[in-house]
């Protein structure tokens, strides 16, 4: 038998249980495409899918819906992602471009993604830890209280107010104040929080001895924030549209809903699949590739099928995946999840697209 041909069997099965969510038969494979030959042999076809595990029946005398791995080789075998088409990816660029700040835009790319794909959408925000500094400001509130406001590349402001212990309003104190902003902005502006934070401690010793302790109250304060250990945060939308797809969870909803009310259930998941795409992005061993689990496709859409989670809540479902980032760099991560029976293409299309465009939005 035809490897490739086999294939075309399971490609078959896979676009025809997707589309009409009954067991698929030989005649109705023969009907639907065009696969040049006949039905015995398209029956051989799926015995032998069937024993390899790619296929099976849900019951006696049925068509044949496709497993786990069947989604796994139909997944692996996608050369390339069909692209958007121009007015789907203008929309979604303008609908981005709209967002006024990056609650804004972490809103909108949820509800976004939802609605593209008819699936849960989950989105991190973007991490302290792999993100770098934009702009640091510094705003004397009077007194001798000073407001550090710390800009992120990703569109991310932190704010934190310190006691310095000195009039800061005065001439000689503004002036302070902005030669130290000068100075942080350049030590840090465009570099990574690690070696800000490394660096900062060195600051000091560039001011005159009156000035030190002002500027170490600052730099150590600046240095909390951007080393501090925080909760991460992920934002879901489109909850409701598993109620469409009952039919495919085998008992019932409820773990799939109780997985994505554990937000941390989800931030792990994100957090492995962006983990396995930047590690992937710097391995050049193929032989360590071949040990990191799912392959992403060539355009960094990285897809968990059912048993591959690790949360049993999630084993009837999907995740499809990547990456988003300010310039080359990847700060978070989002996705779709939702039933294996999914159209696989178009959602990683999606996932793709909306990704690249949440990265210039945040670029």
């Amino acid at each position: 038998m035809s490897d490739r041909r086999r294939l075309q069997v399971l490609q078959a099965i896979v676009q025809d249980y997707v589309a009409t969510s009954e067991p698929v038969g030989s005649k109705a494979l023969l009907d639907r495409h065009q696969l040049g030959v006949s039905a015995a042999t398209v029956r051989n076809d799926m015995a032998a899918l069937e024993d390899e595990g790619l296929i099976a029946a849900p019951h006696t005398s049925a068509g044949r819906v496709p497993t786990d791995a069947g989604y796994r080789v139909f997944v692996d075998q996608l050369s390339e992602i069909k692209p958007l088409s121009p007015p789907e990816r203008r929309a979604i660029r303008e609908f981005l471009a709209g967002a006024v700040d990056l609650d804004d835009v972490v809103e909108r790319t949820v509800r976004l993604l939802a609605g593209l794909t008819q699936q849960v959408a989950v989105m991190q925000y973007p991490s302290l830890t792999r993100s770098a500094v934009r702009h640091v400001g510094l705003v004397a509130l009077g007194g001798s209280r000073v407001m550090i406001v710390l800009i992120v590349n990703t569109g991310r402001v932190e704010q934190r107010v310190v006691d310095v212990g000195r009039e800061l309003t005065s001439p000689e104190g503004e002036r302070l104040l902005v030669d130290l902003r000068g100075r942080l902005n350049a030590l840090g502006a465009g570099r990574p929080f690690a070696d800000v934070a490394a660096a900062l401690p060195l600051l000091s010793g560039e001011f005159e001895a009156a000035d030190r302790p002002v500027v170490d109250l600052v730099t150590t304060c600046l240095a909390e924030v951007v080393v501090e250990e925080r909760e991460e945060r992920v934002v879901v939308a489109g909850t409701s549209n598993l109620a469409r797809f009952r039919g495919d969870f085998p008992m019932t909803i409820g773990p799939v809903l109780e997985a994505l009310e554990e937000h941390v259930v989800l931030l792990n998941l994100i957090n492995a699949l962006s983990t396995d795409l930047r590690a992937r992005a710097l391995s050049t061993d193929p032989r360590t590739r071949a040990l990191e689990g799912p392959e992403p496709s060539s355009d960094g859409v990285l897809v968990r099928i059912g048993q591959e989670h690790e949360h049993s809540g999630l084993f009837s479902t999907s995740m499809v995946s990547t990456g988003y980032g300010a310039g080359s760099d990847l700060v978070a991560g989002l996705g779709v999840l939702g039933p294996t029976r999914m159209d696989y293409p178009t959602t990683m299309a999606a996932v793709r697209a909306v990704a690249t465009y949440v990265s210039r939005t945040l670029g």
